[in-house]
């Protein structure tokens, strides 16, 4: 049973396995909440009892609309569908979730990824939104999290839509290790790290890059490897499946990604945009129409 929002967060006393700093943790949740209230279209704040702690969902659209869970990479929150959202929500009930242990507002706990534990907190969420299935769309970390959650539970996920999924293609680690070493230099040095590893030059783009570097800057980043999903898994997947990469992605072999989901999961749709970096911008219609499908 989900919870509207004023209750306790759930997060407790465990921010500071998660932030270098107290203050850098409140200047976070700071721009994060500015960030909630310029939410594009109306939307309900949510907070989800899970066995495995607290969970902050916002969710937009028509109650009756089909529903459609979004799952945001590492580092990241719920507000990175902002710029999705208003387009989606006209046609889904849209479950924007704020994974745990990244920088936004659900429990600060990171679950083992070799395990079931996601997929444990996954069932809780859906039992607290009301859902039986769903769409799921995830980027990065979510991508990960969407392909393991529809392996362990096909009957539960309708279709994927994919955007740089962990799990497939090869993990580059190097740039995460430069990313903790530029740290030292300060803004300059974090700011270099971050347009390597997400690819953003579009100075439309600064707001976003803002947002990363602050991120990076205060939030102690995931170093641990993404389990990989074997052959026989990815050809498991039953529903519709969409895969959204860019060849230029300097955290995930994205060709690699291509190439086995294309083998693998023969119902797949997949592009590999070119000169594209980790982070993908500009698919929403793309998606949105693959969802109404």
């Amino acid at each position: 049973m989900s919870t509207s929002e004023g209750t306790s967060t759930g997060t407790g006393g465990g921010t500071s396995a998660l932030y270098t700093s107290e203050a850098g943790a409140a200047e976070i949740r700071r721009r994060y909440q500015e960030a909630l209230d310029a939410w594009p279209v109306p939307a309900e704040r949510l907070r989800v009892p899970t066995r495995h702690g607290e969970t902050f969902v916002v969710v937009s659209g028509p109650e009756n609309a089909p529903p459609v869970v979004l799952l945001h990479g590492s580092g990241a929150n719920a507000t990175m569908w902002r710029g999705d959202i208003a387009s989606w929500a006209q046609h889904f009930r849209t479950y924007a979730v704020d994974v745990l242990g990244e920088p936004g507002l659900s429990a600060p706990h990171r679950l083992p990824l070799a395990s079931d534990a996601h997929a444990q907190w996954l069932d809780d969420v859906w039992q607290g939104l009301g859902l039986t299935a769903a769409a799921v769309v995830g980027t990065s970390l979510g991508g990960w999290l969407a392909l393991d959650y529809a392996d362990r539970r096909p009957e539960r996920v309708t279709r994927l839509a994919l955007l740089c999924p962990g799990g497939v293609g090869r993990q580059k680690m190097g740039w995460l290790f430069k990313a903790l070493l530029l740290r030292a230099f300060g803004r300059r040095g974090m700011l270099r790290s971050v347009r390597a590893g997400t690819g953003i030059k579009d100075p439309a783009l600064q707001n976003v890059l803002d947002t990363v570097v602050l991120t990076f800057t205060h939030f102690k980043a995931r170093t641990e490897r993404l389990p990989v999903f074997p052959d026989e898994a990815l050809s498991r997947l039953g529903g519709p499946v969409l895969v959204i990469t860019g060849d230029q992605d300097a955290l995930f072999d994205a060709a690699e990604t291509a190439r086995r989901m294309r083998r693998c999961v023969p119902q797949a749709t997949v592009h590999l945009l070119p000169g594209v970096g980790h982070a993908i911008f500009g698919q929403t219609e793309v998606i949105r129409d693959f969802l109404r499908d």
